[in-house]
């Protein structure tokens, strides 16, 4: 009886461990650590999302297609062992996701506006480009990055639009820069904000500038704010989709809507932010943009010039891949590509 006793207390203690084991492996596949993973996803038509009135009929094979990231935040076993993780993938911290002294509602909050300001860019842009007039007219300037080690850090976040500095009206982003040049490094400049919820204003000091320390800055990335109209509707729905990435994507597509034939048959992945003088500008993503795209078998990838351009040759394997600086630049790449039926 004791030797039976002892085998089922061992067998007791086995199933604990097991148990133990079974739970740790769950907790280890299933519970969020505080890194995040980026992961490719598949390219999206961007004919699906861009409306116009009375668009042409587009009769050949190819497309336009705009490219995204999926970002979701690792489990503890894909931060602990990074093997375990889908291929493609790429490990950051959250600070490279969701910007110090911003939300995550907020942080998600900007990255829909920042994805409506570029389609109302993308739309201006190609209706320029086809001799239409658009009517821009400049309100602020549109804090899209803030340096938490700065000034600025905790007292403004991305979205905010600086509409006056020292109590005078501010335009745009040469405004802004001008009036903030006006003091010297460790002075205090009162900013004049506004976001979705209305006016507001903050006091904020400056520090030199690591490139010249005579200039003084306080910490942040700008871009121009603007209100655009169009002279006739351009409507791009992407739905949860966030970001500024998409731009050059939404641009092409806007042509080929409008009967020119952009793609000349073949199918076309394009990502990078548009301004309203067309230049482009880089993004974040290529990594796994570019595995997206050539697991697609997409043949041709448009991706801003420089880093963006040498990150994605790394991945791109056959997937030809072309660098721009322009809208023009993209258009005339495209021009020279032979016609594919």
């Amino acid at each position: 009886m004791r030797r039976s006793r002892g085998w089922r207390i061992a067998g007791w203690a086995a199933v604990g461990l097991l148990t133990a084991a079974v739970i740790s492996g769950i907790f280890l596949w299933r519970w969020p650590s505080d890194t995040y993973v980026l992961l490719p996803d598949h390219p999206h038509p961007a004919a699906a999302v861009v409306k116009v009135k009375h668009p042409k009929p587009d009769a050949d094979s190819g497309g336009i297609y705009f490219l995204d990231v999926i970002e979701r935040k690792a489990t503890v076993l894909e931060d602990t062992f990074h093997g375990t993780a889908p291929d493609g993938a790429s490990f950051v911290p959250p600070s490279d996701v969701q910007p110090p002294g911003a939300s995550e509602s907020q942080t998600h909050a900007f990255e829909l506006e920042e994805m409506a300001t570029s389609q109302q860019i993308a739309a201006a842009v190609a209706l320029r480009q086809l001799g239409y007039k658009v009517d821009v007219s400049t309100d602020g300037a549109l804090i899209v990055a803030v340096d938490p080690k700065r000034p600025a850090g905790g007292k403004v976040v991305p979205g905010d639009v600086i509409v006056s500095v020292d109590g005078r009206p501010v335009k745009t982003t040469d405004e802004a820069r001008s009036l903030l040049r006006r003091h010297k490094p460790g002075d205090s400049v009162e900013l004049g904000l506004r976001n979705e919820k209305g006016l507001r204003t903050v006091k904020v000091g400056t520090v030199a500038d690591p490139q010249d320390p005579k200039i003084p800055i306080v910490g942040v990335l700008l871009e121009q704010a603007a209100h655009i109209k169009l002279p006739f509707p351009v409507t791009i729905d992407t739905g949860n989709i966030g970001g500024p990435s998409a731009g050059l994507a939404f641009a092409l597509e806007v042509m080929e809507k409008l009967g020119r034939d952009v793609d000349r048959g073949h199918k076309v992945a394009a990502t990078g932010e548009i301004f309203l003088d067309g230049a482009v500008g880089p993004i974040g993503g290529v990594k796994q943009k570019t595995i997206g795209a050539r697991r697609a078998g997409v043949d041709i990838l448009l991706v801003p010039a420089g880093d963006n351009y040498r990150e994605a040759k790394k991945y791109a394997g056959p997937l030809r891949v072309i660098p721009v600086n322009s809208f023009r630049q993209a258009l005339r790449a495209l021009a020279t590509l032979p016609p594919k039926r």
